[in-house]
């Protein structure tokens, strides 16, 4: 199948397709102005609230989505069980409603899908792909996570981030950018890990580095944390430890890598800051998105 390449340089299969872009946030809300764009057939649904151009297509029913070549649900698919998320909308959208609603054969693409989804689409006989799996689309959202946490730790800080000692717990994609990120600045940058080898890579890459399982008792002379754990790392142990006015940044998902109780109980600042790429960059989030879906597409057809 002939193809193009978009502004992006993103390869664009060169055939207009009847896409619906169902809840969801800003990134949402770009993806289908960024699809619109790209030539295909876009409705939205559940964005009624959305700040957007008139021109992008909504829907006040899913009377449609059955004809859909791919129904894009948003990132992540659920903060609610069973419910989508669709902060852009008043209403409470459940996912066995939204899956009766399609034809068995059809596709579509979530994020950060729930084992209730996975059920619900073999159940429908419902083609599912996570683009959250997708290590690319992990990469980029990266960058605007990473940018983000920096945003905050500025605004929320009395000092600037240059001298300042930080402690980044964590050294996947997130760990890494965040090190490099924030050494660039100047700041006095410690990493923690658990594997040997990334306690070599951090040494190596100029960083102090300690292992997350011997933090006990460590954590007192660091002005800002950022956690990217997704395990509670900061219990209250720990928290009882910091100095006071530390500000801690929890970039990890669901549950979270913080004791928000005992957080509360001790004085400490914990900011949670969740789906950064939407609230910080939702143009450069949506188009990854939008890329990493058409990586798929381009992998299925071939």
């Amino acid at each position: 199948m002939e193809h193009h390449d978009n502004k992006e340089g993103v390869a664009i299969l060169r055939k207009e397709r009847n896409l619906w872009v169902v809840g969801g946030d800003l990134r949402q809300v770009k993806l289908a102005e960024l699809l619109m764009d790209d030539g295909h057939w876009v409705q939205t649904y559940a964005m009624e609230r959305r700040p957007s151009p008139p021109e992008l297509p909504g829907s006040d029913t899913l009377r449609g989505i059955e004809h859909a070549d791919c129904v894009i649900l948003p990132l992540p698919v659920t903060v609610e069980e069973g419910i989508l998320n669709t902060p852009l909308s008043d209403q409470k959208l459940p996912l066995k409603t939204l899956m009766e609603a399609l034809q068995p054969g059809q596709m579509v693409c979530a994020g950060r899908v729930t084992t209730e989804l996975k059920a619900l689409a073999q159940k429908r006989g419902v083609t599912l792909c996570d683009y959250f799996a997708r290590e690319e689309l992990a990469i980029k959202n990266a960058v605007p996570t990473v940018e983000g946490a920096i945003q905050i730790a500025m605004e929320e800080l009395p000092t600037t981030l240059f001298g300042t000692r930080v402690l980044v717990i964590g050294y996947g994609r997130l760990g890494k950018l965040l090190a490099h990120r924030l050494k660039g600045l100047g700041a006095r940058v410690t990493v923690s890990a658990r594997r040997y080898d990334d306690l070599a890579w951090i040494e190596a890459y100029g960083c102090w580095s300690e292992h997350t399982e011997q933090l006990d008792g460590w954590l007192g002379g660091y002005q800002l944390i950022i956690n990217t754990v997704p395990a509670v790392v900061l219990d209250g142990a720990r928290l009882h430890d910091l100095d006071e006015g530390t500000l801690v940044i929890d970039l990890a998902s669901r549950p979270g890598g913080v004791d928000l109780e005992a957080a509360a109980r001790l004085g400490v600042k914990v900011i949670w800051a969740l789906s950064l790429p939407g609230k910080v960059a939702p143009v450069t989030a949506g188009a990854a998105i939008r890329d990493t879906i058409y990586h798929m597409w381009q992998e299925m057809e071939q």
